[in-house]
């Protein structure tokens, strides 16, 4: 038998970095990936800017509204590396997915290619469309560890000439892989031009990669700044290609549709515009604390714990990603089904206090574990000295 590889050694901790968090620390908080955690500061923030709306209503959402609005996007849009003028607010990755699924004009027939790795709010969202349009929903099947010339030569086999849409996830919720987007994209363009639109899922992009929305040719990008951004939950962006602005329909209509993208995606009437105002504050948290360092101390964190957990079930050991967020197969038939899988994961919150990630994909379990500043390697320990007993 061959011998476990030991856990890399664990990071120092970032000085200060836990006591900027308000989560509970009795409980192992390894899902970051999923809601993310917002800093005090930003709290605090956001907590005044709820202050300033119920003190005066009328005047927080009649005067200066729409342009704290364009400030706060311009700024969300500089640091991802978008077109201020060419980007929108929206509340989450799926949102904005919904909104240029909407704004397609799909036809009978047209078709849409995704993975088998996309997220499933996403999948839900293509399978609708799909049901009011008469269109077709192509997956394309992509294996978990694979290079990048085999996942763009997964997604180029999926494209027919019917194909309107390729929606390709710059990292995977499911499963925690990075794909390779930009050789995706020129690899779809040399082949078909600019008939087959491309939107990039980059739930997870926003302060975990350096992917600038401008160097990529895709016709259309979201990204959640609440999950490794520190924003307020609620809060993405959705970047729109020139040709594509004029297109774009809100989901929802309201006084300011007629105005065209981004306003007609931005103003909606009494909505809670506090967690969008309050996303600088993240930025500035995250800035402070040093975006490198974060990254740097939160990918070995991830990858110290990844090893001692899969270490303690005795099963394979994926390649590393890279990545503050993780994935360590369970044994088979362990979770390999959506009801399985979240039975475990609230017995995992009930008996080991930790909270997790886990998957179901292609009938094996998974379990997603993310590292952020406020965890320790104790937290992973505590899954490990204990899932193994629980799981039998």
């Amino acid at each position: 038998m061959n011998k476990p590889i030991p856990a890399p050694d664990a990071p120092q901790p970032i000085p200060g970095a836990r006591l900027l968090f308000s989560n509970d620390a009795s409980v192992a908080q390894l899902n970051h990936g999923s809601f993310g955690m917002v800093p005090i500061a930003v709290q605090r923030a956001q907590q005044r800017l709820r202050d300033e709306m119920e003190a005066n209503p009328h005047r927080f959402f009649s005067v200066g509204l729409e342009e704290r609005i364009t400030h706060v996007r311009r700024h969300l849009a500089t640091f991802v590396g978008a077109d201020p003028d060419g980007s929108a607010l929206v509340n989450n990755a799926s949102t904005g997915t919904s909104i240029v699924l909407s704004s397609l004009g799909l036809a009978a027939d047209d078709e849409i290619v995704t993975t088998d790795h996309g997220y499933g709010a996403v999948d839900l969202a293509v399978d609708e469309i799909c049901r009011r349009t008469g269109a077709v929903h192509r997956v394309a099947p992509v294996p978990l560890v694979a290079d990048d010339a085999t996942v763009t030569a997964a997604v180029l086999a999926a494209i027919t000439p019917r194909t309107r849409l390729v929606i390709v996830d710059l990292i995977t919720a499911a499963t925690a892989q990075v794909f390779p987007v930009r050789r995706i994209i020129e690899a779809v363009r040399a082949a078909h031009g600019e008939r087959v639109a491309i939107h990039i899922d980059a739930a997870h992009g926003p302060g975990l990669l350096d992917e600038p929305v401008r160097e990529l040719d895709a016709d259309f990008w979201v990204g959640n700044l609440h999950k490794w951004a520190y924003a307020p939950r609620g809060t993405a962006l959705l970047a729109v290609a020139p040709a594509w602005r004029a297109r774009i329909r809100p989901l929802v209509l309201s006084w300011s549709t007629e105005a065209g993208f981004p306003a007609s995606l931005e103003w909606l009437g009494a909505h809670d515009y506090t967690p969008w105002l309050a996303a600088p504050t993240g930025l500035f948290v995250l800035r402070s604390l040093g975006l490198e360092t974060v990254r740097r101390h939160n990918t070995a964190l991830a990858e110290h714990g990844r090893r001692l957990v899969a270490d303690a079930l005795g099963g394979e050991v994926l390649p590393a990603t890279g990545l503050p967020m993780t994935l360590v197969p369970l044994p088979p038939g362990v979770a390999a089904d959506l009801t399985s899988a979240v039975a475990l994961r609230r017995r995992i919150s009930d008996e080991l206090s930790a909270e997790v990630g886990l998957a179901a994909w292609h009938g094996r379990g998974y379990l997603r574990l993310s590292a952020q500043v406020y965890n320790r390697v104790d937290d992973f320990q505590r899954l490990a000295d204990g899932l193994p007993k629980l799981i039998r």
